[in-house]
C-alpha cells in the first residue's frame, strides 16, 4: 500500500499528516517550536530547532504508524508559512535566526517605498504589498543595518528552502513561496530585476525556482536510513500554506472565498487573473501559471486570543491553554452580540490588510462601568473577526462572494464560525476534523501522481458538508458596531505612529542573551 506524507512548516510548529491514496488520514502528529521577540518589532525563529523538530516528528510518525502497517511512502510534499528570510553562508550554515512574517523591523523602509513610483511598479510586478512582511524589505534592512551578516551571506532562503536543502542538498523555491517574497515577477515567473536592485542582491543570492510539482531530488543517504525511506521517494517542493489552504477547501472560481484563522489569518479567492488595486491592498500569489490566490492577510488572529488567555484566563492546569481558552469562550457566549458596546482593536502585532500599517496598536473602546471580564472576552473575539470581515468587505469590491469556507484552529471553533457567518451574512462551509493546508498538499501530490488530471478536477472533489447559516438580526447589530470599528482603525493612524515612536524613544536598548532551547 502506498501513502502520501505532507509536512507543513507553520508559525508555531510543524504538522505532519499521512494520507492513503484515497485522501483518508492514516495518522498525524505535531511538534512545536518557539518564536523569539528579542526587541520591539522583531520576531525570529531558530532554523536548526525547526529542522530537528521536523525530523523528530517525521521519524515518530513513520515508526509508529506507517512502517508497522507496511505502507510505502510514495512522496513527501511540503508547505510552509510565507515571508520568512534566512541568511546562510557559502556552506549553507545559518547566519543567525530566521526572520518571520510577523517581523516589522523594516517598517521604515516600507514607509519610504510604499507611495513612490518604484513601490507601485514593484507591487504591480510582484503582487506583494509593500509592507515589512516582504522578504525584499527584510533583505534591504539587513543590507542597511546588519552589514556584516549581509556581506557573509551566500544565499537568502525561506525556512522551507532551508529544510529542503538540509534534507536533499538542493537550493529550491517554489513559485508560490517566491511570489510572496516581493522579489518574483508573477507574470514572467522570474526574479524581478528592479526588486533585486532595491534589495541590493542578484539572482545568485536566491534559490533556484520551480513549479509546485517540482521534485527536490533524493533524500540524503543519512536521512534515508534514519527515516526508513527508499531513495525513490519523491520530495515535492509543494506550495505555501495559504495557497494550499485555498485549494484544500476547493475554492477555485467565482463566488467562493475561504477564511483561514490560525495564529494569523487571511481571506482568499482563487482565479485565473490577478486582482488589480490602485490602493495596493491585496496580495496576488501564484499557485500555478494560470491560477492566482488573491486576498488579504491579518497579523492578528488566534494568536491574539491566545495572548488574551495567557494574560487574563484562569488556569487550573498551568499548561492547559486550550482548556482555559474554552472556558473564556463559554463566558463570551453569555454576553449579547456586540459585547454591550465594547469594541476591541486587535492590532497587537501591527497590521497588514486592509490597513497595511505596521505601527497599528491594540485598544479597547467604549468601556463603561457595567462591563465585566466576560465583555472583554467577547469584544476580543469580535475584534479579531471584525478585522477578518474588513478584509472580506474590501475583497468583495473586486470579486463576488456568495459563499464562504473557513479553516484554521481558531476559525473553526463553533462559536467563532457562527460569528463569521453572522458578520458576513453568508453561509459558512467547513468539515470537522479536517486540515485544509495538509489536504491541499495531498491534492497537489495526488495530481502529480496522476490520480487527478488537474488541480481543477482535484478541487471539484472537495466536500465541506457542515454549514453555519447567518442570523440576520445579529448581522444588523454587527454592521452597526463594525462601522465604528472601521472608523476607529482609520482615525487612530496618527496616534498609532506617535505611540510607536514614543515606545522606540523610551525603550532602553539592551543586548539580549540568547538562551539555548531544548526539544522536549
Amino acid at each position: 500500500m502506498k501513502c502520501i506524507v505532507t509536512i507543513e512548516l507553520g508559525t508555531n510548529g510543524v504538522r505532519i499528516f499521512a494520507f492513503d491514496l484515497g485522501g483518508r488520514v492514516i495518522a498525524s502528529m505535531k511538534g512545536y517550536y518557539p518564536s523569539f521577540h528579542t526587541e520591539p518589532d522583531r520576531t525570529e525563529q531558530d532554523p536548526e530547532q525547526i529542522f530537528i523538530t521536523t525530523l523528530y516528528v517525521m521519524k515518530n510518525l513513520l515508526n509508529e504508524h506507517i512502517h508497522p502497517k507496511k505502507y510505502q511512502v510514495a512522496c513527501v510534499c511540503f508547505s510552509a508559512a510565507m515571508h520568512s528570510v534566512l541568511a546562510v553562508d557559502k556552506n549553507g550554515n545559518p547566519l543567525g535566526n530566521a526572520i518571520t512574517w510577523s517581523d516589522n523591523r523594516a517598517k521604515k523602509e516600507a514607509q519610504e517605498l510604499r507611495n513612490t513610483a518604484l513601490g507601485r511598479s514593484l507591487y504591480a510586478a510582484t503582487g506583494t504589498p509593500i509592507h515589512p512582511m516582504s522578504p525584499m524589505l527584510k533583505i534591504a534592512w539587513i543590507r542597511r543595518y546588519d552589514k556584516e551578516r549581509f556581506r557573509q551571506t551566500s544565499k537568502f532562503l525561506s525556512i522551507k528552502s532551508y529544510i529542503i536543502q538540509q534534507l536533499t542538498g538542493e537550493y529550491l523555491m517554489d513559485y508560490s513561496i517566491a511570489s510572496a517574497t516581493g522579489l518574483l515577477n508573477i507574470h514572467t515567473l522570474t526574479w524581478e530585476a528592479d526588486a533585486l536592485k532595491y534589495a541590493g542582491i542578484s539572482a545568485t543570492h536566491l534559490p533556484g525556482l520551480g513549479p509546485i510539482f517540482a521534485n527536490a531530488g533524493k533524500l540524503k543517504k543519512a536521512y534515508q536510513q534514519s527515516l526508513g525511506l527508499p531513495p525513490v521517494t519523491k520530495i515535492l517542493i509543494g506550495s505555501s500554506d495559504g495557497c494550499l489552504a485555498t485549494l484544500g477547501d476547493g475554492v477555485k472560481g467565482e463566488g467562493k472565498a475561504t477564511i483561514t484563522i490560525e495564529d494569523s489569518g487571511a481571506v482568499r479567492v482563487m482565479g485565473p487573473a490577478v486582482l488589480k488595486d490602485e490602493q495596493m491592498r491585496f496580495f496576488n500569489y501564484v499557485l500555478t501559471e494560470d491560477s492566482y490566490v488573491s486576498g488579504g492577510p491579518t497579523n492578528n488572529g488566534g494568536n491574539i486570543f491566545e495572548w488574551f488567555t495567557r494574560q487574563f484566563g484562569d488556569f487550573t492546569n498551568p499548561f492547559d491553554i486550550e482548556h482555559s481558552m474554552q472556558q473564556l469562550i463559554e463566558e463570551a457566549s453569555k454576553v449579547p452580540v456586540g459585547a454591550d458596546g465594547l469594541l476591541f482593536l486587535p492590532y497587537l502585532l501591527g497590521e497588514r490588510a486592509p490597513l497595511w500599517n505596521a505601527n497599528a496598536r491594540g485598544a479597547y473602546f467604549g468601556l463603561n462601568i457595567k462591563h465585566e471580564r466576560r465583555h472583554f472576552v467577547r469584544a476580543a473575539i469580535e475584534g479579531i473577526l471584525y478585522e477578518i470581515y474588513s478584509i472580506g468587505k474590501t475583497l468583495s469590491e473586486q470579486r463576488n462572494i456568495s459563499s464562504l469556507s473557513v479553516n484554521g484552529s481558531f476559525g473553526t471553533i463553533p462559536f467563532c464560525t457562527q460569528l463569521i457567518a453572522d458578520m458576513f451574512n453568508r453561509p459558512v462551509h467547513l468539515r470537522r476534523k479536517f486540515h485544509s493546508v495538509s489536504y491541499g498538499a495531498w491534492l497537489l501530490s495526488a495530481t502529480e501522481m496522476g490520480i487527478y488530471d488537474s488541480l481543477d478536477q482535484a478541487a471539484r472533489t472537495v466536500e465541506l458538508p457542515d454549514v453555519y447559516k447567518p442570523n440576520k438580526q445579529h448581522h444588523a447589530v454587527y454592521a452597526d458596531y463594525f462601522s465604528v470599528f472601521e472608523k476607529l482603525s482609520a482615525k487612530l493612524s496618527d496616534e498609532f505612529e506617535l505611540i510607536s515612536n514614543l515606545q522606540q524613544k523610551h525603550t532602553v536598548a539592551k543586548t539580549p542573551v540568547k538562551q539555548k532551547t531544548k526539544l522536549i
